[in-house]
């Protein structure tokens, strides 16, 4: 997979409904990855000729942010470091 360049990226961002190469670039994945997640039915897609795979780029925002981790607001402290450097036996 190529990297996607800047006017790729707004260009996908635009369309509603993406391809597997679009979706591959917009993810940062590869596209084996991809199809991957749609054999194993862990990302949202659509197969309306039964063979092409579509997405919808909102639904696939929405995929990305699931699970979402909570960070619990703690004071930041400087602490020692965990190991001493210590000299050389040799």
């Amino acid at each position: 997979m190529s990297l996607a360049t800047k006017a790729d990226l707004a260009a996908i961002s635009t369309k509603e409904i993406i391809t597997l190469n679009e979706a591959a670039q917009y993810l940062g994945m590869s596209k084996s990855y991809l199809y991957k997640l749609t054999s194993n039915g862990a990302i949202p897609h659509y197969k309306p000729f039964g063979k092409m795979v579509y997405f919808n780029r909102p639904e696939l925002e929405q995929w990305l942010q699931r699970n979402r981790i909570v960070i619990e607001s703690k004071p930041i402290t400087q602490t020692q470091p965990k190991f001493k450097h210590h000299e050389s036996r040799y």
